[in-house]
């Protein structure tokens, strides 16, 4: 007589045939054919849209394009001249504005122009914010007078010169500085000489004559003058001066060159 199946043959025919089914049934899914929910559909075309119609807003709508140009800060240039060598494309997406072009062009065209700030001002506007040089000191040459800034850069050509900004005078035409250190080196020695004197006393300066490297001279105001000496030590020889000036309120001249010894003389 033929044996039967063990009991543990049963169980792993019945073991096997349930996973069997499991693996073949209709119910099975395979997480990499999942289909998405319609609810995320919704929010992924919603985004696509969103993106579209932003796109299509700045640069194919209306709504933001060019429709004015506003300047700011000028004190010498006028508004109308700026905005004209500025050539702001009115009418055109305010997105697409080439503000490095419009500084550039600006630069150019304007060497009084320090910097220049292009904003977007959303949703029509175009600013223009001018920092412009301003002069320390004048050049006169040929009845005009040249413009000189804090960097000793000659930057304008102006008929009439500016109050309160004194004149430069170089006197080193026959010193061994001249040959040494070149003219430029010399003025940029002199500005920053201008640069460093006190408030009080820069508004009383004339003029500032430069004779060689180690001796400028300050003229000031009632016949004054004030032997600097190098550029060096600026700001010391400023407070030296101003202490000076109030110890001898009547003298004319003074004389820093040597900040620790310094000394006044005339009335």
């Amino acid at each position: 007589m033929a044996a039967g199946p063990t009991t543990a043959e049963k169980s792993g025919a019945s073991k096997s045939k349930g996973s069997s089914e499991r693996s073949s049934g209709t119910g099975t899914r395979n997480p990499r054919f999942r289909v998405p929910a319609p609810r995320l559909l919704l929010v992924a075309l919603g985004v696509v849209a969103l993106v579209v119609g932003g796109v299509w807003a700045l640069y194919g709508s209306s709504w933001f394009r060019v429709e004015r140009v506003k300047t700011s800060g000028t004190r010498v240039l006028t508004a109308s001249e700026v905005e004209t060598a500025a050539a702001v494309p009115l009418g055109a997406p305010l997105a697409t504005v080439d503000t490095d072009a419009i500084e550039a062009r600006l630069g150019a065209a304007f060497p009084r122009i320090e910097s220049i700030d292009v904003v977007r001002s959303w949703p029509h506007g175009i600013g223009l914010k001018v920092t412009e040089r301003q002069p320390v000191l004048l050049i006169e040459k040929g009845g005009k007078f040249i413009e000189v800034d804090r960097t000793g850069m000659r930057f304008a050509t102006v008929d009439t010169a500016p109050r309160g900004v004194p004149r430069l005078v170089l006197d080193s035409a026959a010193s061994p500085s001249l040959r040494r250190f070149g003219a430029d080196r010399l003025l940029r020695e002199a500005v920053r000489v201008r640069g460093e004197l006190p408030a009080e006393i820069a508004r009383e300066a004339r003029v500032v004559r430069v004779t060689s490297y180690d001796s400028v001279t300050l003229e000031l105001t009632r016949g004054r003058t004030v032997f600097w000496g190098s550029a060096e030590h600026g700001p010391v020889k400023a407070r030296v001066l101003t202490a000076l000036m109030k110890a001898a309120p009547k003298a004319g001249h003074f004389d820093v060159s040597a900040p620790t010894a310094p000394a006044s003389s005339g009335s």
